[in-house]
């Protein structure tokens, strides 16, 4: 096994072998949550309403730790409506009893970012969030947090991704990402802006809201946008990405010392995106941002993220769009929950 990030024939391998623990969802009993640099992670059967967020830290357990934050638990199995302004932890379906060789790291899913649900996996032991060490044996749980939309959620939902590395992370090369604010449609439309005490979400219900129920449009008066504190934004790239069959990026932001605006919540972008051979050319970057602080000033061209490219160990079996995805080629679009734009 080469260097680098494992594709999706290398984490199946994996998963039959037991390294990754992924009870089968289809009827061959094939994982169809595998994509081209990672596995979507699914949400078990209970989840735990939290008075505030933790890490375990060394020696210690997630169950070690509940005691001190639990507030009640949560059944989830005939659905459950996850609140905003609430911190949960939900125990995954997938554990972990990794080679020595191999560390795993998390992000929420495209859609889960483009609803403004806050997740991160944590796992025994933890120091940090989104990461889990070489060698890691044990399981798996996410916090969410909803900001703006209420969400209904039930097992098996996905909210959360996680992609395998062997060796340590191993920077290629990065693209500056700046924001587009001369208008995605004949009406210029920049973004939009969520409504706030909108309605529920069923995260399952892909295309079950309509767009203008939880959304307002945006448009930029010369080319400048304010953000807003605490208001949630969905924007996009004046650049077009690509990523190459080898390689794959995540998103980081470029100036974390500015502190007014978050730039991104879903960051893993697959092997495939963007290119032209899988349907994607001309893909842009959709980016969740959330205003902090005070109000900021965006100017069109502004940098506001960086992708950060790494090896594969291996080119995937499939790219990203070649079997379909609401995401590939897309310039502004909002999460594939909503319709009628």
């Amino acid at each position: 096994m080469n260097m680098g990030i494992l594709p999706q024939q290398t984490i199946e391998t994996l998963i039959k072998d037991g390294s990754i623990i992924a009870p089968p969802i289809s009827e061959d009993g094939q994982p169809t949550q595998l994509q081209p640099a990672s596995l979507d992670l699914r949400l078990g059967h209970k989840a735990y309403r939290l008075r505030a967020s933790f890490l375990p830290g060394e020696g210690r357990t997630v169950k070690d730790c509940l005691p001190d934050v639990h507030m009640h638990e949560i059944d989830l199995r005939a659905g459950a409506v996850l609140e905003t302004g609430c911190v949960y932890l939900v125990p995954l379906q997938e554990a972990l009893n990794l080679p020595q060789e191999l560390s795993a790291a998390a992000n929420p899913k495209s859609s889960t970012g483009r609803l403004d649900v806050f997740t991160r996996v944590i796992c025994d032991g933890a120091h940090s969030f989104d990461a889990v060490d070489a060698g890691y044996e044990g399981p798996l749980y996410v916090e969410i947090a909803p900001r703006t939309f209420s969400v209904l959620v039930r097992p098996g939902d996905r909210l959360v991704q996680m992609r395998f590395r062997k060796g340590s992370v191993n920077e290629l090369n990065t693209q500056t990402v700046s924001i587009d604010l001369e208008g995605f449609d004949k009406e210029g439309v920049v973004g939009w802006r969520a409504r706030r005490h909108a309605g529920l979400v069923d995260v399952s219900a892909v295309g079950g809201h309509a767009a203008r129920d939880y959304w307002q449009p945006l448009y930029a008066e010369k080319k400048q946008l304010i953000l807003d504190p605490d208001e949630f934004y969905i924007l996009a790239s004046k650049e077009a990405v690509s990523i190459p069959q080898n390689q794959a990026a995540e998103m980081a932001p470029i100036a974390p010392e500015i502190g007014e605006f978050r730039a991104h919540y879903a960051g893993f972008f697959d092997p495939g995106f963007g290119m032209a051979a899988a349907g994607g050319e001309g893909s842009r970057a959709v980016l969740e941002v959330r205003g902090r602080d005070v109000p900021f000033l965006l100017r069109h061209g502004q940098p506001v993220a960086k992708l950060v490219f790494e090896a594969m160990s291996e080119i995937p079996a499939s790219l990203y769009g070649e079997k379909g995805s609401h995401y590939q080629a897309q310039s502004l679009r909002l999460s594939k929950h909503f319709r009628d734009v």
